[in-house]
């Protein structure tokens, strides 16, 4: 099932009378026990895409992930408009399945204003597009089922369970099948495409769970090509107890910061 496929079908069920969709997810896009969170995230945000007046652009997003969802079965997308004003929207939106919440997503929306406020990003990085990637190794009961739909060339760091002692990841990533178009649900599904840092550190395969994910959206940016590579960098803020807290950024393929992502990861090793 390929993701312009999951979209649309939120799209189209969502108007600003219907907020509701239902729908299911193939077992390709599996995570484990559960779906993949950048596609769950992504459909959630493709409904309020709908919701909100085009000149407001996503400004953040913050997504908990509750419980699992089950994979080829139903679940709902309930979403709401907390407040809408005439400079900025906050809309609530959230995955039930079995009667039971399973990912709760707020977002801010806002115009672009006028403002004596102007600093640029300086944030830069020196990785070269890839001409001849090296793709994440298909290791059966390792590589999750939802990879099949990514590529992902790896620039530092090492694979999960490799006993790495790095706590960084660099590399660029980008959708094995191209989009009809690439639209910013698609780029929440390809951000959270690339394992927790920490796990290359253990040495054996150990339960790994996103507990919350705050994305920020770097504007103004050009249109981006169905084709693109987007160069990702992650580090980690620190890690004990059994949670780590990531940082990375997100670079277009001309070089330009389009996005910010943090993580709180909980790890049962």
């Amino acid at each position: 099932m390929h993701i312009d496929d999951l979209i649309g079908s939120v799209i189209k069920q969502i108007s600003p009378t219907q907020t509701h969709a239902s729908l299911s997810v193939a077992k390709t896009w599996a995570q484990g026990r559960t779906l993949y969170g950048g596609i769950s995230a992504a459909l959630i945000f493709a409904g309020m895409r709908q919701l909100v007046p085009h000149e407001k652009l996503i400004r953040a997003l913050n997504t908990s992930f509750i419980g699992p969802i089950e994979a080829d079965q139903p679940f709902t997308i309930e979403l709401t408009i907390l407040r809408e004003g005439k400079n900025a929207t906050q809309v609530q939106g959230k995955i039930i399945q079995d009667q039971k919440p399973a990912v709760l997503m707020l977002a801010s929306f806002g115009v672009a204003r006028a403002s004596k406020v102007e600093e640029s990003s300086h944030s830069t990085h020196a990785m070269p597009v890839p001409i001849k990637p090296n793709f994440i190794p298909p290791i059966p009961k390792v590589v999750p089922s939802f990879l099949g739909h990514f590529d992902l060339v790896k620039e530092r760091g090492g694979w999960p369970f490799t006993a790495n002692k790095d706590s960084q990841i660099h590399g660029w990533m980008r959708l094995k099948k191209a989009p009809t178009a690439f639209t910013t649900a698609h780029l929440v599904a390809l951000i959270d495409v690339w394992p927790p840092t920490v796990l290359q550190q253990l040495r054996w395969p150990a339960p790994a769970s996103t507990m919350s994910w705050n994305l920020e959206f770097i504007h103004p940016h050009a249109d981006f090509s169905p084709t693109q590579w987007f160069a990702y960098q992650a580090l980690t803020r620190q890690a004990s107890n059994g949670y780590a807290h990531t940082e990375a950024n997100v670079w277009d393929e001309h070089g330009r910061l389009v996005a910010i992502s943090r993580q709180t990861v909980a790890v049962f090793d």
